[in-house]
């Protein structure tokens, strides 16, 4: 392999992309205007409200890509982009239907049946289905095919699922999850542990499952541990292939870990800092704005071509470890950038919207490199991908 796999071709402008921009702006303008929202760091995750979900989903920002029989709307990916690139920068509240919109439909999409994409896709499209990821586990660390959790067929043909999920954000107010379990056993040589696994489509509301909350150093609560306690799970609720549970992940995490989430987390606090520094004309101040610009600038155009070529079909895996990697260090840097040029108290509790924005940063900031893979493990992914280890 070779440097050559991180050449992607330049994402194409739109004018739809565009004019759909503006449109999303007014509509986030008029919302903030009435009081639905307040602008908050790192939404996509923290920010559940699912009646802000139905409305987006009422106005045809859910599934855009999709087709349209399953309750999408055959929009480009650039479009897609777009409308989310405005609800993240403005820290609209879209945790809810994240994860759905994002990952899980467009698995749905690749692997699903007809009688799972019938029956789900249009529910997630409508910004009332949401879904969590069922991928890490308790001790397992960063190494994803160390997972324990474990799924047998019954006499009658359903999955009894045992184990546990952790960091499962948002389970508490989620529908389904996407869950990697072992249903074979694995094989031989350095991969294979890869082997003998599967994902399923589970019901978070089924008998047997129990849902631990995790708080953050906020005392906020997205994340989770989701247990499995001899869970029953239909027979028809696999999805994709047995055995091939580990290709599926591969290609999921390459929309998982691309997007622009990835590194504007901490864009409401980039633009409060903004708005200070523009005013105060302090030349430390300019500085680090300039140097946090050019670095999202940077970031956007690589995760932009990775968008392009997840559209076009290709599986740009290696550039899109590389956004997660570079993208989630640029957001941890931004609140420290920020906290050395100014004098503001961090405080969730501040009337100053800079010193809210910060502490707000601060306290998600564990997260920010350690969801989505650690960036160590990312590292050795590019690494390996371009033939270096």
């Amino acid at each position: 392999m070779s440097s050559s796999m991180l050449v992607l071709d330049p994402a194409v402008r739109s004018d739809a992309a565009d004019a759909l921009r503006e449109q999303v702006r007014e509509f986030l303008a008029e919302e903030l205007a009435a009081g639905t929202f307040e602008t908050h760091v790192d939404t996509w995750l923290s920010g559940v409200d699912p009646a802000f979900s139905q409305k987006l989903g009422e106005r045809g920002w859910l599934g855009m890509t999709w087709p349209k029989r399953y309750g999408g709307h055959e929009r480009s990916a650039m479009e897609r982009y777009a409308v989310t690139e405005e609800l993240l920068a403005a820290g609209a509240p879209v945790a809810a239907h994240w994860i759905a919109d994002r990952q899980s439909g467009p698995n749905l999409l690749r692997y699903g049946t007809e009688q799972q994409r019938s029956e789900i896709l249009p529910r997630i499209a409508a910004g009332t289905c949401y879904f969590v990821i069922g991928m890490s586990e308790p001790d397992a660390g960063s190494d994803l095919a160390a997972i324990r959790t474990r799924a047998r067929r019954d006499a009658a043909g359903d999955w009894v699922v045992d184990g546990a999920k952790i960091w499962t954000s948002n389970a508490q107010h989620s529908h389904y999850a996407i869950t990697l379990v072992r249903t074979g056993p694995p094989g031989d040589g350095p991969r294979g542990k890869h082997q003998g696994l599967s994902q399923l489509l589970v019901d978070l509301s089924l008998p047997g499952i129990t849902i631990n909350p995790i708080r953050i150093l906020d005392g906020g609560h997205h994340f989770n541990e989701v247990v499995f306690d001899s869970v029953v799970v239909p027979g028809d609720m696999l999805l994709g292939e047995e055995g091939a549970g580990w290709h599926q992940v591969t290609a999921e995490l390459a929309i998982e870990r691309s997007g622009p989430e990835r590194f504007l987390s901490t864009y409401p606090l980039i633009a409060a800092f903004a708005r200070v520094a523009g005013t105060s004309g302090d030349p430390a101040q300019l500085a680090t704005l300039g140097r946090l610009a050019s670095r999202l600038l940077a970031l956007r155009q690589l995760s932009l071509r990775v968008a392009a070529a997840l559209d076009r079909g290709e599986l740009p895996d290696i550039p899109a470890a590389l956004v997660k990697d570079v993208g989630t260090t640029f957001e941890a840097d931004v609140v420290e950038e920020i906290r050395r040029v100014t004098e503001v108290v961090p405080s969730l509790g501040s009337a100053d919207p800079l010193g809210r924005a910060i502490a707000e940063a601060q306290l998600h900031s564990p997260g920010y490199t350690l969801r989505g893979g650690a960036n160590e493990i990312l590292r050795g992914i590019v690494a390996r991908g371009l033939g270096l280890r």
